[in-house]
């Protein structure tokens, strides 16, 4: 009797649970998943598609460590390739994560947990079985000795328990956060026994332990790395795998700067190259490699939001801290110019830090915009009310006197005036910036910047450094100007905190290289974090965009909504390429 009534109570608790809870094959952060638990593979890929070959990419400047997760170093170039994650993406959908290393997925119905129940067969590439403590041990390693990003990535986690040896519960601090459960499904796991015995926060070349479908084969410090296909990975027959991950040998060879990488493929000894330069992808891919076909030019169409990629200000410093020096020195910046006589037309301007997407603020502020910014209108400008934000238009054949006497306006009200050809402050101290770069290829650009700004008083230089050390500084946050790009998904979340949150900015290789510090903003990324839908994802998207864009943090640079991707013939892919990526990893080695 006993018995049967333990059977009954647990009967009755299993029922309770499934109440509690929606136990999945995928997550999605709106919606429903394209494909179906049962599904054989994502539809890009060619499920044929060989293993074979060895395929050689370019990467820049240099490295001295194979730990990507710390702030110390400069990791190597795909060394994500030998860790699983727990979910895995179909760039065929916006947002969606199907399993990987977790077989089912449980989420509660009020988003204040999410459990991973982890497939059996799951094993580190010494055979050791990855289990619930592994993911455990991660998570925690990362906020207390991983990089600054981590701790606000994974900001409203309360807890991580392993409930058994194969189920892993996260606790939230509220049901408000709906992307949190798929930002913890990219989670890379990294095996507890193996750094049992290690320093985690220290950057070195010790080989490291991994799950994934590819393990460091061989490398020569700083300048290559070979990583290789594992013959015996646990996951080669998962659905999310077939048809990807088809190269036997990947192969990472260091140049110095694109300039030179470039002329490495066309010599042969890279094979794959994505351009982003207007004017190489216009002039440089020429010669008989290319007229027999033995090397291939491609356009590919990018659906992906595009971001924005911009001269960014560090308002740490004294002169950048007045939003109407920043305005100045943005009119400066002949886009028009720029784009007709250095990149042959190629470019639109960016005018908005969601470009390209549904997520861009356009026009005047909608009713769901209006509702989240009207409570901090005393703190926001008002013409943020009242007008479109548009950025100032040349006519492309150098002329920006009408542009200078609105930057002079705006200096002077800022305090700076114009003698004797210099732009000085109050103590007759000159207005100087040091743009740094790394990309030789970027000083084109850069210079003609300088120059109009030096026809307004402003001395102005460009500071090329070494990858290493621009990496320090921009770590540092030692820099005046800097090149920066903020990338962006269709569906956008905690990662704004690491862009623009106020705790980022004094942290130490956090990605808010602005400096930016606004409780409108903090607010506005938190909003748009705890949206509970997709509109309301959109409105708290387009709010904090307006704000941004009106803050005149960044100079705006330019998009194209495309990848132009060289490669030599040796390379095949699948009939088509997903909506959100290129696809390289359903590529293969004919």
């Amino acid at each position: 009797m006993l018995r049967l009534f333990v059977w009954c109570f647990s009967v009755l608790l299993g029922v309770a649970h499934a109440q509690d809870f929606t136990r999945s094959h995928a997550l999605i952060m709106h919606g429903e998943p394209a494909l179906a638990a049962d599904f054989a593979h994502f539809d890009y890929v060619n499920p044929e598609a060989p293993k074979q070959g060895m395929v050689t990419f370019d990467a820049t400047g240099t490295y001295d460590t194979f730990n990507p997760f710390i702030v110390k170093g400069n990791s190597v170039a795909g060394i994500g390739r030998i860790y699983d994650t727990l979910l895995t993406s179909n760039p065929d959908e916006a947002f969606t994560q199907y399993g990987l290393l977790a077989e089912t997925i449980d989420l509660a119905e009020d988003y204040t947990w999410v459990r991973f129940n982890l497939r059996p067969e799951a094993r580190f590439h010494d055979g050791h079985p990855l289990r619930a403590e592994d993911v455990v041990f991660t998570f925690n390693t990362l906020i207390e000795e991983g990089a600054p990003f981590y701790r606000a990535y994974y900001g409203n986690v309360v807890k991580v328990e392993a409930e058994s040896e194969l189920a892993v519960r996260f606790t939230f601090k509220d049901g408000s956060n709906r992307e949190l459960p798929l930002i913890l499904g990219q989670l890379p796991v990294l095996p507890k026994h193996y750094w049992a015995d290690k320093e985690f926060n220290k950057a070195d070349l010790t080989r490291p332990l991994g799950s994934g479908p590819y393990q460091i084969d061989s490398f020569d410090a700083g300048r290559s790395i070979r990583y290789a296909l594992v013959k015996d990975y646990w996951g080669k027959d998962l659905a999310v795998n077939v048809g990807r991950n088809n190269f036997a040998q990947i192969n990472y060879e260091y140049y110095r700067d694109s300039s030179v990488a470039l002329e490495a493929f066309k010599a042969g000894r890279i094979d794959y190259r994505l351009e982003t330069s207007a004017k190489d992808w216009a002039t440089a891919y020429t010669g008989p490699q290319f007229d027999s076909g033995e090397a291939l030019t491609v356009s590919l169409e990018n659906h992906n939001p595009q971001g924005m990629q911009s001269f960014a200000f560090n308002t740490r410093r004294d002169k950048f801290s007045d939003i109407r020096v920043r305005q100045a020195l943005g009119l400066m910046f002949d886009f028009e110019w720029t784009n007709q006589q250095l990149f042959y037309g190629a470019y639109s301007r960016s005018e908005s830090f969601f470009a390209a997407s549904e997520l861009a603020a356009t026009g005047l502020p909608s009713e769901g915009e209006l509702a989240l910014l009207k409570p901090f209108k005393a703190q926001l400008p008002e013409a943020l009310f009242t007008q479109p934000f548009r950025l100032d238009k040349t006519g492309g054949d150098g002329n920006l006197r009408p542009q200078m006497r609105q930057a002079l306006a705006l200096l002077k009200e800022a305090g700076w005036s114009l003698q004797q050809g210099k732009l000085v402050d109050d103590k007759g101290e000159q207005f100087k910036i040091e743009f740094l770069l790394f990309q030789k290829n970027f000083e084109r650009i850069v210079l003609p910047y300088t120059r109009n700004l030096q026809r307004i008083g402003i001395a102005s230089e460009v500071r090329l450094v070494d990858v290493s050390q621009y990496i320090n500084r921009v770590q540092s946050f030692d820099f005046d100007m800097m090149v920066a790009s903020f990338p962006q998904s269709s569906s956008p979340g905690n990662e704004q905190r690491e862009f623009w949150g106020s705790k980022a900015a004094d942290q130490v290789g956090s990605r808010n290289v602005i400096g930016i510090k606004s409780e409108v903003i903090d607010s506005l990324v938190e909003t748009l974090i705890h949206a509970p839908d997709r509109q309301a994802l959109i409105d708290a998207s387009r709010a904090l965009d307006r704000v941004l864009l009106w803050s005149y943090y960044v100079v705006p640079q330019w998009h194209l909504s495309a990848w132009r991707v060289a490669h030599w013939n040796k390379l095949q892919r699948p009939e088509r390429n997903p909506q959100y990526d290129i696809g390289l990893d359903s590529w293969w080695v004919e």
